[in-house]
């Protein structure tokens, strides 16, 4: 890549991302994902189990792309003192709303701001610094910057999820992948009615283009020009994403001095499964216990932290 075009994308990292987060409905529909998508029960299941298990000592704590506050508020209930960043004022608004439900507003701090600049923050000043859901590949040329600064950041533990490269391969060869895990097709959500919608179209539509998979597999990266081109028309492109291969990422956090490193790949089983039988089993209270105890097993497994539906998750010591 020439020199003029690294630096291009990097201005376009946090301007794309500005405008995708910024759109006016983002934050009432994150808050509702658990409600729409099995694969976001599952992956949120997972990583607050992973969160749960790795609190002691933990009094302070960054979230950094929170989103609207499915986390923040979970550890905030636990007494910890949290700080909310994000880029998105529709989804700090909502994450506000709800920490007001949960009666937990006074333990969390909100700040808006992008992941590209964390120069407000001071060495070790969190004992826990977390970052789900893959907002660091989104910074993408910045993504080793961004993962070096939130682990400066952390005086005690550090938990992230990164966009995983094996697991993102499989979408280029499935056009309905999200069709899989939609609850209940009569939700009242657009991209629901979307998916089901053009169903068909798309698989009539398809052919698998292995070159592009090739250059994926080889490269990681989702995106570029015509996000940038979109973007320059006044569109909201999905962001510029780089995705990660678990020996990458674990190496990375390793080189920052990162100890203790465990990888898993959340929604691992459950992409393997039809839809027809995993509403089945969201739709029986006991079913479902049984499921999500086993994915999280299953999931954890370092021989499948790589497949994971949509992030690879990384838990290390400082």
């Amino acid at each position: 890549m020439s020199g003029k075009l690294q630096e291009k994308r990097m201005d376009y990292s946090q301007k794309i991302s500005e405008r995708q987060w910024n759109l006016p409905d983002k934050g009432e529909l994150e808050s509702r994902r658990e409600a729409t998508y099995i694969d976001d029960i599952i992956q949120k299941d997972h990583i607050q189990r992973k969160l749960l298990e790795h609190l002691d000592g933990i009094h302070t704590v960054f979230d950094g792309g929170a989103g609207s506050g499915r986390f923040s508020i979970l550890l905030a209930k636990q007494g910890c003192r949290v700080t909310h960043f994000d880029i998105s004022r529709p989804m700090i608004d909502k994450a506000r709303e709800l920490a007001a439900q949960e009666g937990v507003s006074d333990r969390i701090t909100f700040v808006r701001g992008a992941l590209e600049d964390l120069s407000a923050y001071r060495d070790r000043e969190f004992d826990l610094v977390m970052s789900f859901d893959a907002p660091v590949s989104y910074t993408y040329p910045n993504q080793n910057k961004v993962i070096g600064e939130l682990v400066r950041i952390a005086g005690k533990r550090i938990m992230i999820s990164v966009s995983s490269r094996l697991g993102s391969l499989p979408y280029l060869a499935n056009p309905i992948q999200k069709n899989q895990f939609i609850l209940d097709e009569s939700l009242d959500d657009p991209f629901v009615h979307w998916c089901v919608a053009n169903r068909k179209q798309m698989i009539a539509g398809f052919t698998f283009n292995k070159k592009n998979a090739e250059k994926l597999l080889a490269d990681g990266l989702m995106g570029g020009e015509e996000e940038i081109a979109q973007y320059e028309q006044g569109g909201v492109p999905w962001c510029i994403t780089y995705t990660f291969m678990p020996d990458e990422l674990e190496g990375i956090l390793s080189g920052y001095g990162v100890k203790n490193i465990c990888l898993s790949g959340p929604g691992a089983y459950g992409r393997t499964i039809p839809r027809e039988i995993l509403v089945k089993i969201m739709e029986n209270p006991d079913q479902k216990k049984a499921f999500l105890d086993f994915c999280y097993r299953y999931d954890s497994n370092s021989y499948v932290c790589g497949m994971g539906k949509d992030n690879l998750l990384a838990v290390g010591d400082i």
